[in-house]
């Protein structure tokens, strides 16, 4: 046994998950069914077991908290404020984590009462630090967004054009020029027709287009 003569802060992790719905850029919160902050909405996430890394403590509250799994983490910040945790002197690593639209069923269990998708322009009331939480990773998903994949993890293997501009205005939270965007696109050279088209009631069919292999393989340029 070794014996301190300073206390020692407690450790946390916390899980933004990104999804987009109805063409909206949306956050998965839990509502806390302990104190401190019980009945109020709050990222997924909790106390690292003292024999546990911290990514599978990660993963293990937010499957807990939620039932989501398998999703990529990048660990983007470590928040300490002193006060940020009435409980304790608490340090809490963030990461966060995109989830295909498909992927969106939840199950809450543990210490959290309920979970679910709210977009990011109408979070309800969070505990602790979340806003800034949250506020910090939407801007880092901005940040890199040009420079990156990121969009296509949003899309089915095949998708339009139109489809991509709708992840593009959601995330960065303003609408797009049609015909600019299109352009820009098609020259980045991530995306590839694939000679099919969309039909879809009325309207002309569309173009469908994939990820060149590259951008599958979550390359950065």
């Amino acid at each position: 046994m070794y014996h301190y003569a300073h206390p020692h802060p407690a450790v946390t992790t916390d899980v933004v998950a990104f999804t987009i719905r109805k063409s909206m850029l949306n956050v998965l919160l839990i509502r806390r069914g302990n104190d401190p902050y019980r009945g109020c909405w709050a990222l997924p996430g909790g106390f690292v077991d003292i024999d546990e890394d911290l990514e599978a403590g990660a993963r293990r509250e937010l499957e807990e908290e939620t039932g989501v799994t398998g999703l990529d983490l990048e660990q983007f910040h470590a928040f300490g404020r002193p006060d940020r945790d009435p409980r304790e002197r608490v340090i809490s690593v963030a990461y966060y984590a995109l989830v295909p639209p498909d992927n969106l069923r939840l199950h809450a269990a543990s210490d959290a009462d309920d979970a679910g998708w709210f977009p990011i322009d109408a979070l309800p009331g969070l505990a602790f630090d979340h806003a800034e939480i949250i506020a910090m990773a939407h801007q880092r998903l901005v940040a890199g967004f040009d420079r990156s994949t990121i969009a296509l993890r949003f899309l089915p293997d095949r998708f339009t054009l139109g489809e991509l501009q709708s992840v593009h205005e959601a995330i960065r939270g303003q609408s797009l020029d049609r015909r600019n965007f299109r352009k820009w696109a098609l020259t980045r050279g991530r995306i590839e027709a694939t000679g099919e088209l969309r039909h879809e009631g009325t309207h002309r069919p569309a173009r469908l287009y994939r990820a060149v292999a590259s951008a599958r393989a979550g390359k950065i340029d």
